[in-house]
């Protein structure tokens, strides 16, 4: 897995594309990781910005945030940012990205803030849109995870159970997610077999005829950790469907999806 290690600033604002959308529930707490290899945090900064500070980041070519996000707020600068923190729901839950800043989001803001050491206040205003543009790249994917990793099968993302718009964005709210779980577990490498395959590579592999794999959002996971600690790390970062070692054909790999409910099995890992 190939890690990249500069960004690029531009003067312009691409906004993403929304797809998939989860279901909310309320989450736990997260426990504060070391500070990040790709840009060392100083001492927090509250986010909420003070009397002569600018109300908005650093211009980036992926997206930029224009203002400070809070509780009870809502549009389409709140789903790009929940798209970044949906891997800080709490264990067991997942996070909606619906567009709507509520207790949950700020939840997750304020998991995304211990996590990368910064003033954890639920707030999204500068300092933690810093850190986001820190890790994305100017196609928003995240900084450990290339959308040529989520995709082995073609370069169109078409021919699965979705448009290839959707299959897109579906995989970069997974890649999201997973970098959220690869910081929580000390910033090893996750490598991913397979991401997102179209019905006739699904075919070819002998995947489910309903595999996830079709809609983009799943992921199977191999590498540095073992199948098991990869099962029990997901339940943490928004993902409603794990697979792994005691489940049938999942002995050399974990899988994470978006699916719609929850369903969670890797028997030999006490799942």
């Amino acid at each position: 897995m190939l890690r990249r290690m500069s960004r690029t600033a531009a003067t312009f604002v691409m906004v993403a594309t929304v797809g998939l959308v989860g279901t909310a529930v309320t989450g736990g707490s997260a426990v504060a990781a070391p500070l990040p290899a790709e840009r060392p945090a100083e001492a927090p900064v509250a986010d909420t910005p003070t009397a002569g500070t600018a109300d908005v980041g650093t211009l980036d070519a992926c997206y930029t945030w224009s203002r400070t996000l809070r509780q009870g707020m809502s549009g389409a600068d709140v789903t790009q940012l929940q798209i970044r923190v949906a891997g800080y729901p709490g264990t067991g839950q997942v996070l909606a990205i619906d567009g709507q800043f509520g207790p949950h989001t700020a939840q997750a803001v304020t998991r995304f803030q211990q996590a990368y050491g910064l003033a954890a206040d639920g707030i999204a205003g500068p300092a933690t849109f810093n850190q986001i543009y820190a890790l994305q790249s100017a196609d928003c994917s995240p900084a450990n995870f290339t959308f040529a990793e989520l995709n082995r099968c073609n370069s169109t993302w078409s021919g699965g159970a979705v448009s290839a718009a959707t299959a897109r964005e579906n995989a970069k709210r997974t890649m999201w997610k997973l970098q959220a779980m690869r910081r929580a577990m000390g910033n090893a490498p996750l490598n991913i077999s397979s991401g997102f395959r179209s019905v006739s590579c699904n075919n070819s592999v002998g995947g489910a005829s309903n595999s996830r794999h079709l809609y983009g959002d799943a992921a199977d996971l191999v590498g540095s950790h073992s199948f098991c600690r990869l099962a029990q790390a997901a339940r943490n970062h928004g993902f409603n469907g794990i697979l792994g070692p005691g489940y049938p054909g999942h002995n050399d790999h974990t899988h994470v999806d978006h699916r719609a409910s929850r369903f969670w099995s890797a028997p030999n890992c006490g799942i």
